[in-house]
């Protein structure tokens, strides 16, 4: 498509060319640097964490919290940049539970989502005024949002299914060993599989390293069916791992070994992992030894889309943008044309040497920068020029990619 004799005017304007002399104008003095960077680093508010006075109303919300957590009814999960907080739902910022009770003063911010003075209730007894873009971002930094209610989650797992051939028996075990590097060791648990009866299996334990030498208490013992001991022994110890304890034992003949199997977790958590290892759900968990509950994983959906022999053009929106897109709201995309997008926008052409714009068949959207962010591939009807700015005519939606985040 021919450039309108307005692109070639603006190409030929002279305030195109910056001269050095031009370009110290927009230089910032050192001495004023230090002054705005000093700014930046003040807050409009300081959101103190104070006493709450009436802490008492909801300390047994934050108990009912954790105990759920700690039955897998409730697990964490990563919220991303872009996820909406919402009032009466948990939060995890600093290894605490947060409540956000409140949101008042609401406004939009600059990234589209809502901001406002929050009311957050914390489960050490304190109270902040913080702003929701700020706990935003502690929560997506290093903190979690935590699941609603899950239903159905916490049946013990002696109820498993008892179809088709049976593979053997999981146990859980504690020790009794009098080994002070042992016994002083608070939910350490050993998770196995055995084809025979646990009781034949455990009867020597006092003479097997794996045991670590000395007499077990059987915690649990559940008969399963259509379950390989090395998967299952596999997913355990990817589960626990970071929580794999550690010890060297000796046997009768002075023998030095390291047993495995042995992990430092609460007994309700292997309870429950051993149940989703079962039932085949465990693969959406990961184990998050801090807080010592389960943590959803986020999957990244990936594009399925074909894009092969299509002319495809990658822009970052706001998710407000992105969501008018979506809804069919918002159908033109317009991007200013300037000297560093001369050559994404446009072209010359050998053959006449004239500039024009790019043909483009798609658009692939994606909302901000951060790596767990959504997308979407639209197609392109047509692309206009008018006043300086290139107008992309927005057509179907051919793909919608975002995350499995609840």
């Amino acid at each position: 498509m021919a450039i309108t004799n307005e692109l070639d005017e603006l190409f030929d304007d002279p305030m195109f060319e910056v001269t050095e002399t031009e370009s110290k104008l927009f230089d910032i003095p050192a001495d004023m640097k230090r002054i705005m960077d000093g700014r930046r680093l003040q807050p409009d508010h300081y959101a103190q964490r104070t006493l709450c006075e009436d802490f008492a109303q909801y300390r047994p919300m934050f108990e009912q919290v954790q105990r759920e957590l700690r039955e897998g009814r409730r697990s964490l999960v990563r919220t991303g940049k872009t996820s909406s907080l919402e009032m009466g739902h948990f939060y995890v910022v600093g290894g605490l539970l947060v409540y956000l009770a409140a949101i008042a003063e609401k406004s939009r911010a600059s990234n589209g989502l809502t901001n406002g003075r929050t009311h957050c209730i914390f489960e050490d007894g304190t109270e902040s005024d913080i702003l929701l873009q700020t706990l935003r971002k502690y929560i997506t930094g290093d903190g979690y949002g935590v699941t609603d209610t899950q239903e159905g989650q916490q049946e013990s797992f002696e109820q498993l299914g008892t179809e088709d051939r049976s593979s053997g028996y999981i146990y859980i075990l504690r020790s009794l060993s009098t080994n002070p590097e042992i016994a002083g060791v608070e939910n350490l648990y050993k998770i196995g599989m055995t084809t025979n009866s646990v009781e034949e299996r455990v009867a020597n334990a006092v003479h097997e390293p794996t045991y670590l030498m000395a007499p077990v208490q059987i915690v649990s013992t559940a008969e399963i069916f259509n379950m390989h001991s090395m998967r299952f022994e596999a997913l355990v110890h990817q589960m626990f791992e970071a929580v794999n304890f550690k010890v060297k034992v000796y046997d009768d003949e002075g023998q030095e070994h390291e047993p495995e199997e042995w992990y430092v977790a609460p007994l309700e958590i292997i309870e429950l992992v051993i149940k989703k290892i079962t039932d085949g759900s465990i693969l959406n968990y990961t184990y998050n030894p801090e807080l010592q509950c389960l943590e959803k994983r986020v999957v990244k959906k990936s594009s399925n889309f074909n894009t092969t022999g299509l002319k495809v053009l990658t822009l970052n929106i706001k998710d407000v943008y992105f969501k008018e897109i979506l809804s069919g709201s918002k159908t033109i995309e317009y991007r200013e044309l300037k000297q560093t997008t001369l050559n994404k926008y446009t072209y010359i052409d050998a053959a006449d040497g004239k500039r024009y714009l790019r043909r483009y068949d798609v658009i692939r959207f994606y909302v901000g920068y951060h790596k767990d962010r959504d997308s979407a591939l639209i197609e392109v009807t047509d692309i206009t020029f008018k006043n300086g700015i290139v107008e992309y005519h927005l057509g179907r939606i051919l793909e919608h990619v975002t995350d499995d985040r609840e």
